[in-house]
């Protein structure tokens, strides 16, 4: 299939002209051709990449439903994020063994945004921090238990607080086959250093559920702002952090290190109401997530809508991709498949308009909207 007559971002970011060839689902090459799909002067860019979801039109990754599932597939696709993470909560681990398997059956089979592994969000964290996190089920990190999740399903991140119990040691063990990230967690500055150095490498929703940084307590988000190495999450809907935190951040981590998420909840996309989270009640009330005690439950929006934002907070437009695409792919380790227009990468592609509005989405050479 030959793409023509449209505009696309290269492996650098910057906006060329021309035609993409898509052979056997991945991107061949590029030309100047004419003939082919005329894409009528559309820009074509890579595909969003949720590694931080935890569902949306209604639905959860923990509702293990097949149909569910896949309808919750096709409702990523629908904006833009051609590939995810589904992201669990803390819960038994029967019932984690559970819901991974699940997945793992539609894995592979998706009808719309494909699945690269999981992120188990808890259930090794902080009590004090775990914000929208069931209480009942939170424990020390439990490499065997570790172990039977992995053989549920794959694990491509596991985030926990550093500084509970078995915390560094796990991580320790389970670097060199998963990304461990700091998460909901009372670690102090050098609490959360001492988590790098044990093969921490990754940060939660920096800034949420977590240490902050104060004049004389860097916290938690001082020690990930002081790291060269270490890469964290940011959810830009707005409402979790002010445009400015986000400015800042982006100057601080710099243009690698910067990761755009949804921590979408199932509302996302649906009216205010109420609905569920691991277990707890969450009241969406203006589009606002909140548990009954008023706790920040996650986000209603997506991640192309979280662009966008980007875009108006005033993030240069390559910086705002790149914490979509190619930095999440790095993240868990599919950066030579995904997350850029390179040849020889699956043909992830979304594209838009001069005003940004989604017109279509392909994923892995087959348009799905």
């Amino acid at each position: 299939m030959l793409l023509s007559k449209l505009k696309y971002v290269d492996k650098d970011f910057s906006i060329k002209s021309g035609s993409i060839q898509i052979d056997d689902e991945i991107i061949s090459a590029f030309s100047v051709a004419n003939a082919g799909k005329d894409m009528g002067g559309l820009l074509a860019l890579p595909g969003f990449i949720d590694i931080h979801t935890h569902g949306g039109d209604g639905i959860d990754w923990c509702d293990k439903e097949k149909e569910q599932l896949q309808k919750l597939s096709m409702y990523y696709a629908k904006r833009g994020v051609t590939s995810v993470c589904p992201t669990t909560m803390t819960l038994p681990e029967s019932e984690l063994i559970s819901i991974l398997k699940a997945i793992e059956g539609v894995k592979g089979n998706e009808s719309g945004a494909y699945i690269h592994g999981i992120n188990l969000e808890g259930p090794y964290i902080s009590y004090e921090k775990r914000g929208a996190q069931n209480p009942k089920y939170i424990r020390p990190a439990d490499e065997k238990e570790f172990d039977r999740l992995c053989n549920a399903s794959k694990i491509l991140l596991v985030d926990l607080a550093p500084e509970t119990e078995g915390a560094l040691s796990f991580a320790r063990s389970v670097s060199g086959k998963v990304v461990c990230s700091v998460a909901h967690t009372c670690a102090t500055f050098e609490e959360t250093s001492r988590g790098f150095k044990s093969g921490f490498t990754h940060a939660t929703h920096l800034f949420n559920a977590m240490t902050a940084f104060e004049s004389r307590s860097p916290g938690a988000v001082g020690a990930v702002f002081a790291s060269d190495r270490v890469t964290a999450e940011l959810i830009c809907d707005g409402f979790h952090l002010a445009p400015e935190t986000v400015r800042l951040s982006f100057k601080i981590l710099g243009s690698h290190r910067t990761v755009a998420i949804s921590d979408s909840l199932s509302s996302s996309g649906c009216s205010d109401g109420e609905y569920t989270l691991g277990g707890q009640k969450v009241i969406v009330k203006n589009s606002r997530a909140h548990l009954e005690d008023g706790t920040i439950a996650g986000s209603t929006t997506n991640l192309f809508e979280e662009f966008k934002n980007l875009l108006t907070f005033s993030i240069p437009f390559a910086d705002a991709l790149a914490a979509c695409t190619i930095n999440p792919a790095r993240v868990i380790g599919v950066d030579s498949i995904c997350g850029s227009l390179e040849e020889g990468k699956n043909a992830d592609i979304i594209f838009v308009d001069a005003s940004m509005n989604l017109k279509h989405v392909m994923i892995k050479g087959k348009f799905v909207f």
